[in-house]
């Protein structure tokens, strides 16, 4: 009976349950966590290490000190304070300035098309958020995107967390004076799905999906405390239940009474674990329209083998499942099971500017869609409109007013 408990108790570890997460359990990991030994940062401010820019591009150029200060890097993602600081990561910020001018084009033009995109942690009007920055620069101004992403000490961060082959997208977010503080929370993946879609995951999914994203923010102005940068709580990453924790009462509470906000000036850079806990800060300003590059990076093991026409497959397959359910000879979990076979599940990667994540966190998948059709009894023809809409909003074809136009 006792060996037949333990087994229990394993297996109810495998799952994580919001009711089980323990702000005492986060309170003393914080408490008694020590910060890696550190040989190349500069200082430490609120627990966060702070690096030299200058000084980290010299030690690039040496393979083994630049192995030596990934190592660091990423011993201080994993298992330190979960962030770090690159002073002058832009000297001289040039680059930094054009890219500004560039966004500051593609927001008007955004404005005036009423196609621009809002923050879904924010209330609406408080911001301008580019979604999609990455090609959209890209696409713009060849040459300012050039001399923008030319930076080493961007790819050496990426690197020191992803390794290799690692993909990057960003978004731009310009918060506006009076701009209120986002409330804490976690980022992609999990940071992205409800609590009970997060509780689906096993633990180890858990434990394992800070290590296929990492996040960073390229200070674009000054940006003192009363502007509003990120919050951070130093360590929070290592509490394994985070991704359950993070939207109830009590921990954030505890957050607001414990965060770390680092003043950053433009040409900074912030990198850190994304199962940190974090939130945008409050604009006390009256006239600071806080603009950061905000970097969402992948690693490259996150793809599938071969590429398929999951929207064909869809097409196929319903007149199939849906004379199956008329008759009764299918049931829910048979019906789960082709879906997970057939239909896309997740709905990232999409194009944010075309299928926003409206009512939520995400946008809307193919199997949703395919329960939703199967369960009003849609038609064929209907499904497959559907499905063709849902393509076309998340294609990468560039959007008409931001079609390539080369610098002169």
């Amino acid at each position: 009976m006792r060996r037949a408990e333990q087994t229990m108790d394993q297996d109810e570890q495998e799952w994580y349950r919001e009711q089980d997460c323990s702000l005492e359990d986060l309170s003393a990991l914080l408490e008694h966590g020590g910060e890696p030994r550190l040989r190349h940062a500069r200082e430490l401010s609120g627990g966060i290490p702070i690096y030299d820019g200058a000084a980290c591009s010299q030690l690039i150029e040496d393979a083994r000190e630049c192995a030596s200060l990934q190592a660091e890097w990423a011993r201080v993602l994993r298992d330190g304070a979960g962030a770090i600081v690159l002073r002058r990561a832009y000297d001289p910020t040039g680059a930094i300035d054009e890219a500004t001018g560039v966004f500051e084009s593609i927001i008007r033009s955004e404005r005036s098309s009423a196609t621009g995109g809002g923050d879904h942690f924010a209330k609406p009007g408080e911001n301008d958020r580019i979604w999609n920055a990455q090609e959209k620069l890209c696409l713009r101004a060849p040459g300012t995107f050039v001399r923008y992403f030319s930076n080493p000490l961007l790819a050496r961060v990426c690197e020191a967390w992803l390794g290799p082959n690692y993909q990057m997208t960003s978004q731009v977010n310009v918060v506006r004076p009076g701009a209120q503080a986002q409330l804490a929370h976690r980022d992609y993946h999990l940071g992205f799905q409800t609590v009970e879609q997060a509780q689906r995951y096993p633990a180890h999914v858990h434990r394992m999906s800070a290590l296929l994203t990492l996040q960073g923010a390229i200070a674009h102005v000054d940006m003192p405390v009363e502007s509003g940068p990120t919050k951070l709580l130093p360590g929070s990453q290592r509490y394994a239940q985070g991704y359950l924790a993070w939207g109830r009462p009590d921990f954030r509470a505890y957050f607001e009474a414990h965060f770390v906000q680092l003043p950053l000036r433009k040409g900074d850079a912030l990198f850190f674990n994304p199962a940190l806990f974090h939130a945008a800060g409050a604009n006390r300003t009256p006239d600071i329209q806080r603009m950061a590059n905000l970097l969402q990076v992948s690693s490259a093991f996150g793809r599938a083998m071969e590429v398929l026409d999951r929207r064909r497959m869809c097409e196929a397959v319903y007149p199939e499942l849906r004379c199956l359910r008329e008759a009764g000879r299918i049931g829910p979990a048979q019906i789960d099971a082709v879906l997970a076979a057939c239909a896309e599940g997740y709905p990232f990667p999409s194009n944010l500017d075309r299928d926003p994540p409206v009512g939520g966190l995400a946008p809307r998948s193919q199997q949703e869609l395919l329960r939703q059709a199967l369960e009003e009894n849609w038609p064929g023809t209907r499904l497959a409109d559907v499905l063709t809409d849902h393509a076309a909003r998340r294609s990468v074809e560039p959007d008409g007013a931001l079609a390539p136009r080369h610098e002169g």
